[in-house]
């Protein structure tokens, strides 16, 4: 009986030991981490959808600490959205934000997390902040949807299905991402039309105001991996705004505002939860009324859109890359209804059901 109860008991010990095991992540940037896995305390410094879609619901039961602004700050409707369905959300604790440089070391380690993980620019960011955290014996993990390539989506999606332990979701989710892009590259390759020439700003100053532009990454990259020429690529490197005349002159053929919805009570450009389409059209033809560009070939064709600035640097982007490939070639993508599949992802992955607008064109 003894025998069997110090059997009993080794066997749970070796399984502890071999259950906190830390195992080997190599990050976005190539770094490798040591990692319990599944992660059992979370610090999660931004892409809170993508990690609930690929870890389910359930991975938030173990995330600790969240830099909060760039959730609620930046997407109060979705904020709103997902806290209405699971009001825990507001009881974690907030670590502040890197941009803001509000980010707390302190706060982090006080957390006790056993692991954080960052964006790539939150990363960057911090700078030597991080060797803070990894002398305190906290691992950090380096994911990256903003630059939209392929590549860092597909390996961030890897990466956030190891930590929550859903390898196979995660997987599933990636081989879905990457047939929508590169099918959609194929047929516009297939083609061999030439590249329209498109713009894409950022409308959160308004019409009486240019925002920034992408150059290599963001919507930027985005443009570019839709077979668009992307007019702001020779003037700004990654994002940054454009000489309005040099907008002008560049001759857009095809024209996207980008909004969220936290530019209701101004002129922004506003999509996103909760948005009606009218006020999207609305506030898109002001933009569309701008000096200068009555002219501009996106403006006299009607080729002119908004889309949902909140649904880029994601996995759920996969949509809004069909939408900018329907903008630039209509005829190859007649059969395509991107809004529908930004939508279907929602279903399919996460809790929640968006309403409102997430893209648009100006003749809807």
């Amino acid at each position: 009986m003894q025998f069997g109860k110090w059997l009993a008991a080794s066997t749970i010990s070796v399984m502890c030991t071999v259950t906190a095991q830390a195992e080997v992540i190599q990050d976005v940037l190539d770094r490798k981490v040591d990692v319990d896995l599944p992660a059992e305390r979370v610090v999660l410094g931004f892409y809170a959808e993508d990690y609930m879609a690929i870890g389910t619901e359930a991975a938030f039961d173990k995330v600790v600490g969240i830099s909060r602004d760039t959730w609620e700050a930046w997407r109060p409707a979705s904020w709103k959205l997902y806290t209405d369905y699971r009001p825990s959300l507001k009881d974690i604790p907030d670590v502040g934000e890197v941009e803001s440089q509000t980010f707390s070391i302190e706060k982090v380690l006080s957390l006790k997390p056993s692991v954080v993980v960052l964006a790539d620019w939150q990363y960057k960011g911090l700078g030597m902040d991080v060797d803070r955290l990894e002398d305190a014996g906290v691992p950090v993990i380096v994911v990256d949807y903003n630059a939209q390539t392929l590549e860092r989506h597909l390996k961030s999606t890897e990466i956030l299905g190891e930590l929550t332990g859903q390898e196979d979701r995660a997987k599933q989710i990636s081989e879905e991402y990457e047939n929508t892009i590169v099918s959609a590259q194929k047929r516009i390759a297939d083609a061999h039309l030439p590249k329209p020439r498109a713009y894409v700003e950022f409308g959160k100053k308004g019409p009486d105001q240019y925002s920034f532009t992408y150059g290599k990454n963001m919507w930027g990259a985005m443009l570019t991996a839709m077979g668009g020429d992307n007019i702001a690529a020779p003037f700004v490197e990654w994002w940054g705004p454009m000489n309005p005349e040099q907008v002008i002159a560049s001759k857009p053929e095809v024209v996207f505002i980008s909004g969220t919805e936290s530019g209701v009570k101004g002129k922004a450009m506003v999509m996103g939860q909760g948005i009606d389409q009218k006020i999207s059209v609305e506030r898109l033809k002001g933009f569309a009324n701008r000096a200068g560009w009555s002219e501009m070939p996106a403006v006299k064709n009607e080729n002119f859109h908004g889309i949902y600035q909140g649904a880029s640097r994601s996995i759920l982007d996969a949509s809004m890359a069909q939408y900018i490939a329907k903008s630039l070639y209509p005829k190859l993508f007649e059969d395509v209804n991107p809004q529908q599949g930004y939508l279907d992802f929602y279903k399919k992955y996460l809790p929640v059901a968006p309403t409102g607008t997430f893209a648009i064109s100006i003749t809807e």
